[in-house]
């Protein structure tokens, strides 16, 4: 099972906004090589962190309402929201630790 939810533009605002939780958005596209090497690290930052951060994957082609407010122009591009605010973005296929030690700020 995964431990990362999909979210939409329609779902964005109640699962990322307003969670109680720090958010990691990962924005990717299944065409997208690099978003397709990053996807085990953010499962595995997901299990890591399960109960401290929510991690939820957006893909971008269906759903460039919210990669277009975000000024999305590379993917993968993992963003962490904190009390509805965008706190912090990696862009790229980073190493695990390099995500970990972004994600630790917000905790």
């Amino acid at each position: 099972m995964s431990a990362t939810a999909e979210v939409s533009d329609a779902s964005f605002k109640t699962d990322v906004l307003e969670s109680e939780l720090p958010v990691l958005v990962d924005f990717w596209a299944p065409w997208c090589g690099p978003c397709r090497m990053v996807g085990p690290v953010v499962e595995e930052i997901a299990q890591q962190y399960e109960g401290k951060v929510k991690v939820v994957k957006l893909n971008t082609d269906d759903n460039p309402e919210v990669a277009s407010k975000y000024g999305i122009r590379s993917i993968p591009t993992l963003m962490i929201f904190k009390d509805g605010q965008r706190v912090d973005m990696v862009v790229g296929a980073v190493p695990k630790t390099t995500l970990a030690n972004t994600l630790e700020k917000y905790l």
